[in-house]
């Protein structure tokens, strides 16, 4: 029986065809036409001035951070429902990564993040950014952030890793901060294999952000260098792969919406568990659909443990939604403003197979375990 995966690339032979053009260009090195074509492809579609592409999101949010001033002695508010990438960057710089809990959708508090912003300030702490965190492909509650975060004088960093093709408010993710991260790895929404873009409207950002990541080398007729830069850009080859996926996004989007409405369903007559990030205010239009998951009530003796063993058996992956980087042994130190939301989705939450290649049956597999072993209690 093959393995279901949680969120398989989905290639075609369009993918192939980009691809093996791009080879047969004999641009196989860093930098080429495919790179230049996809930064201009990708700004279109997110609706901003100017985009990088570069070796992952986490590059990006790194020399993001750095053109915003976070560096030693200063502080980067972040959420600490999210993957290990955000905070790590934010370590790159020498900054000191500050966490805050989420609200009932997995995204951070606004009003949790907006106050550590004025504690740290009142006592004294630079704060050299606020980032958001587009959990799952969802974009956080911008309409209390964006401006908020403006009047204290911090600019906002979004990292849109998970989110490329959701919008908020008819607005696109990635288009909210003073800088924003994408992310092309092998198991997001689109794929260069590996690879990220930085995006921002702010032309000098991005201008100084190019320099450095081409190991910060100065424009004269030989290797000279006056600062550390970082080798960081993306490759023609894979800037071919993203360019053809980028084409099939929306139809890719789509999939995964329809295989989340799938799940919704199936789940929709078990009590006590539900589709996470189903907001009535806001509806579910907006979400990109990367990973479709679900909470159950930990009060009525499901085993989440167990669950997720019961869908390994049967050889369909799922996983924990993000463990909180404020448990992280390796941030365990650090301040946070806490609520005790992100623990709780953490052991109540489960990303289920949401690949916009599964195929009909697969999903039927996946749902038909899922109802099992939730009947069950999975005890």
């Amino acid at each position: 029986m093959a393995r279901i995966h949680l969120s398989k690339a989905d290639v075609t032979e369009l993918e192939e065809k980009y691809v093996l053009e791009a080879l047969r260009s004999g641009w196989v090195a860093p930098l080429g036409p495919e790179v230049d074509a996809f930064e201009r492809e990708v700004a279109e579609r997110v609706g901003v001035g100017h985009a990088l592409a570069l070796a992952s999101g986490t590059a990006a949010l790194h020399l993001a951070l750095l053109e915003l001033g976070a560096g030693p002695g200063t502080a980067v508010v972040l959420p600490t429902m999210t993957f290990v990438a955000s905070a790590n960057a934010v370590a790159y710089t020498g900054a000191e990564p500050v966490f805050v809990d989420a609200g009932p959708d997995g995204n951070v508090d606004p009003a949790l993040l907006l106050d550590a912003v004025d504690t740290l300030r009142r006592e004294g702490t630079t704060v050299a950014a606020a980032m958001t965190v587009d959990l799952f492909g969802r974009c956080a509650e911008y309409d209390e952030l964006v401006d908020a975060v403006a009047e204290r004088g911090v600019p906002l960093v979004e990292d849109a890793a998970e989110a490329l093709g959701a919008t908020y408010r008819g607005r696109a993710a990635g288009s909210f901060g003073k800088a924003a991260a994408l992310s092309f790895n092998g198991n997001k929404i689109m794929t260069t294999s590996g690879g990220g873009m930085l995006l921002s409207d702010d032309e000098d950002l991005i201008g100084r952000a190019r320099y450095l990541s081409t190991q910060a080398r100065q424009p004269v007729a030989y290797y000279e260098h006056t600062e550390i830069g970082y080798n960081y850009r993306l490759s023609n080859i894979l800037a071919a792969l993203g360019r053809a996926q980028l084409s099939r996004l929306d139809e890719m989007i789509e999939r995964r919406r329809a295989i989340r409405e799938t799940y919704a369903q199936a789940v929709r007559d078990i009590d006590d568990v539900h589709v996470l990030a189903a907001d009535e205010r806001r509806g579910d239009d907006g979400d990109n659909c990367w990973l479709t998951c679900v909470t159950l009530d930990h009060t009525t003796g499901t085993d989440v443990a167990a669950v997720l063993a019961r869908l390994d058996a049967a050889e369909i992956e799922a996983r924990h939604l993000w463990k909180p980087m404020h448990l992280q042994p390796v941030f365990a130190d650090r301040r946070s403003w806490l609520t005790g939301v992100s623990e709780r989705l953490f052991l109540t939450g489960i990303t289920l197979p949401s690949g916009s290649a599964l195929r009909d049956d697969e999903v039927s597999r996946v749902v038909e375990t899922l109802q099992d072993a939730l009947r069950a209690g999975a005890r």
